[in-house]
C-alpha cells in the first residue's frame, strides 16, 4: 500500500482546537472529501481514552466497565503538528502528497504542546489564528505526536486474575508517529462545524496479548520496557499506534526505522465488499452529489442532469469550448476505494450527438498517475454499454474515475456508472 508523503505530528488528551478552512466552491461534493469552501468550515478536534469497541467512522466514547482488561491513569505526548490533506481543483504551490501544514505556523516551527489523555487537556488558544488557503477537497487530518520527555511511559492498571496491578508501558522504543484520519471519519457536527475525535483505545492496545507469563517486579509494579517482559513490551509496540484507530499511520523508531501502515479493519470498513460499487451516485438519481465537472486549458462545458421517462437519470455534459486537451473537460468522481493485486471491472454507458473518441482513466489524487487504468474509448450516438476489467497497481482510499470529455465540442450522456471488485 502506498503511504507517500509521510510527515510527522502528535496530539493528546481531550482537547479542542478550532480552524478556519475558506476556499470556494458551490456544489455539493461531499464524497469527494469535506469541503473546505464559503461558508468557511471551522474544525475542532477532541481527545481521550476511550474504553469502547471502535467503529469506523464517527466514535461514541465510553468510560472504562469495572472488569476493564486496561485503565490508564496518566497518558500524555508532546503534540507537535497538523496536516490537511486534500485534492484541488485550482493552481495551488504545494506539494499536495505532503499536504499543508496547520500549525505551527513558520513563525512558531518548533513549538509543541504537552497535552494528556488521561487529563482532558483542552487546547484552543493557539489554533485560533489559523489561515487555511486551501480551496480544496479534504481527504485526510494528519496529527502528529512524540513521546513527552518528562513522561515517556504510560501509566495504569492491569487486570491479572481479577485484580488490578499497577503497570508502566515505556515509550523509549519510539521517536515521533503521524496519525492519518480518513474525512469519514470527521464528523460534520453542522453546516459551519466539522469534528475530529482522536482517541486511544486500551481494547485494541491489549487485544490478543498473552500476559499469563509476565513478570511482576519486587516492588509490585509490571514493567513493560526493554529489560522487563521485554517480548510482551514488543507486542504491545506492535499495537500502540494502530489503537488510536486512524485510517492510516506512519512512525520513526529508537533508531531512526521508518514504518507506514494501514490499520486493517478501518481500512477493510473503506474498501467495502466484493461487488459493491465503489461509485457513489452512480445512476445520478442524487443530481451531481459525489461528481465533480472541471474545465481547464480552454475547455468549457455546461452539465445537467436529465431524466428518463422510465424514471432513471443520466448526466448531460455539453462541451461549448473544446479545449486543447482531452481532459480539458473532465467529469470526476474522487475517493474511489481500491485493493492492489485485485481484479475491478469498470462499467458505464454513454452516447454523444458526435461520434469520436474519449479517455476513461482512474489514477491517483495527489500525483496524477494512473494508477488502475487509461483507455480510449469510441463514443457513437446510441447507448452503448463500457466494461474495462483492471488489477490497481496500489491500494489508496483515494483513487480518482475520470472521463475526459474535451478537445471536441460536443454534447456526451453518461449513465450508470459503476466500479466493483471482482476478486475477494
Amino acid at each position: 500500500m502506498r503511504f507517500t508523503g509521510f510527515k510527522f505530528g502528535s496530539l493528546v488528551a481531550m482537547a479542542c482546537m478550532v480552524m478556519a478552512f475558506v476556499g470556494c466552491s458551490n456544489d455539493d461534493k461531499s464524497v469527494a472529501g469535506i469541503e473546505i469552501g464559503n461558508p468557511s468550515l471551522a474544525f475542532t478536534a477532541d481527545f481521550s481514552v476511550d474504553y469502547s469497541q471502535v467503529t469506523t467512522n464517527s466514535l461514541s466514547k465510553t468510560s472504562a466497565a469495572k472488569d476493564e482488561p486496561l485503565l490508564l491513569d496518566s497518558f500524555a505526548l508532546d503534540f507537535f503538528e497538523v496536516r490537511s490533506y486534500s485534492s484541488y481543483y485550482v493552481a495551488v504551490n504545494i506539494d499536495v502528497s505532503k499536504g499543508v501544514r496547520l500549525w505551527p505556523g513558520e513563525d512558531l516551527a518548533d513549538s509543541s504542546l504537552k497535552v494528556s489523555f488521561t487529563e482532558a487537556s483542552v487546547v484552543e488558544e493557539p489554533f485560533k489564528n489559523i489561515d487555511l488557503e486551501d480551496k480544496g477537497y479534504l481527504k485526510e487530518m494528519g496529527v502528529s505526536f512524540r513521546p513527552a520527555k518528562d513522561m515517556p511511559k504510560v501509566y495504569g492498571k492491569l487486570l491479572l486474575n481479577g485484580e488490578y496491578v499497577p503497570v508502566q508501558y515505556s515509550l523509549a522504543w519510539l521517536n515521533r508517529f503521524e496519525l492519518r484520519y480518513h474525512y469519514s471519519q470527521i464528523e460534520k457536527v453542522s453546516d459551519s462545524i466539522a469534528n475530529l475525535s482522536v482517541a486511544f483505545f486500551p481494547r485494541y492496545f491489549v487485544d490478543g496479548i498473552d500476559f499469563s507469563k509476565i513478570e511482576i517486579a519486587e516492588d509490585g509494579v509490571v514493567y513493560f520496557d526493554a529489560d522487563h517482559n521485554a517480548a510482551t513490551w514488543e507486542a504491545l509496540n506492535h499495537q500502540f499506534i494502530s489503537s488510536f484507530r486512524p485510517l492510516r499511520y506512519g512512525f520513526v523508531n529508537d533508531v531512526g526505522e521508518i514504518s507506514e501502515d494501514y490499520v486493517l479493519d478501518i481500512w477493510e470498513g473503506i474498501i467495502g465488499s466484493m461487488s459493491d460499487n465503489t461509485i457513489k451516485n452512480g445512476d445520478f438519481s442524487n443530481d451531481f452529489y459525489g461528481w465533480i465537472v472541471f474545465d481547464q486549458f480552454g475547455g468549457e462545458s455546461k452539465a445537467s442532469v436529465e431524466k428518463e421517462g422510465n424514471g432513471g437519470h443520466y448526466a448531460k455534459v455539453q462541451v461549448t469550448q473544446a479545449g486543447k486537451y482531452s481532459y480539458s473537460v473532465q467529469l470526476i468522481q474522487e475517493n474511489v476505494a481500491l485493493l492492489a493485486g485485485k481484479k475491478y471491472k469498470c462499467v458505464f454507458t454513454i452516447w454523444s450527438d458526435v461520434e469520436g473518441q474519449i479517455t476513461a482513466r482512474i489514477g491517483a489524487y495527489d500525483d496524477y498517475m494512473t494508477i488502475g487504468f487509461q483507455k480510449h474509448v469510441n463514443v457513437g450516438t446510441s447507448g452503448k454499454s463500457v466494461e474495462i476489467e483492471f488489477v490497481p497497481k496500489e491500494s489508496t482510499p483515494f483513487a480518482r474515475f475520470e472521463l475526459n470529455l474535451g478537445s471536441k465540442v460536443r454534447t456526451f450522456y453518461i449513465k450508470d456508472v459503476k466500479i466493483f471488485r471482482l476478486q475477494q
